[in-house]
């Protein structure tokens, strides 16, 4: 059962933003900014652990570090958030080209949630179409290794900004002393800000230099 709490609006210092962004510009924003992901990469090589895997623990955790990157409506429309967020991903199907969809429960304990997740990518690596049972509390991340964007992002024609946060990462390459990883995060105006999106780039390279 996941848990969550109501947002009190009339305290919240984001409620004319929020009320502004849900009545009259119901938008989303984008934006994308390289990550160093050098100690990941030696984690990885060190452990012997699977990239990206290892990469989305990071990005869940330092999501989960925002309050802003938890909100979501309830059935009574009201705006709340969740005490816990669940990585939805994506996976590439050589064969034919196309990608299916998994998710896998989190934990903040780095070898519990790596078994799980590269358990999950076992079993369902063949599986094409979606992984049913799909938890309310989830976000969507996804990788495009063959590619080192510069921006991305979508949007669904006459639809509703997106609450739960959308994250791309693309292919990392070396810079200097750095080996920089694109990532991009798409989410609805109503519930974050530029100064959000800049406060999970700085959490995620946080997270990604924490690995030891």
């Amino acid at each position: 059962m996941q848990a969550f709490k109501k947002v009190d609006l009339e305290s919240w210092p984001r409620r004319e933003h929020y009320r502004y962004y849900t009545e009259a510009l119901k938008v989303e924003f984008n934006m994308t900014a390289p990550v160093d992901v050098q100690n990941l990469l030696r984690f990885c090589h060190a452990h012997g652990c699977k990239f990206y895997a290892a990469a989305i623990y990071c990005v869940t955790k330092a999501l989960s570090r925002i309050e802003n990157f938890r909100m979501f409506k309830n059935a009574d429309n009201e705006l709340c958030v969740w005490d816990k967020i669940v990585p939805n991903f994506t996976f590439f199907h050589p064969d034919d080209c196309t990608f299916s969809d998994c998710w896998t429960d989190f934990s903040e304990d780095f070898p519990t949630f790596y078994n799980a997740i590269t358990a999950d990518m076992e079993t369902y690596k063949d599986v094409k179409g979606i992984k049913p049972n799909q938890p309310a509390n989830f976000y969507c991340v996804s990788c495009t290794p063959w590619t080192a964007f510069t921006g991305c992002g979508s949007r669904v024609a006459d639809g509703q900004p997106a609450y739960f946060p959308i994250v791309v990462m693309g292919k990392y390459e070396k810079c200097g002393e750095k080996v920089n990883m694109p990532v991009n995060i798409t989410i609805a105006h109503a519930v974050a800000d530029g100064y959000h999106a800049g406060l999970f780039f700085r959490y995620l390279q946080e997270e990604l230099d924490a690995l030891h």
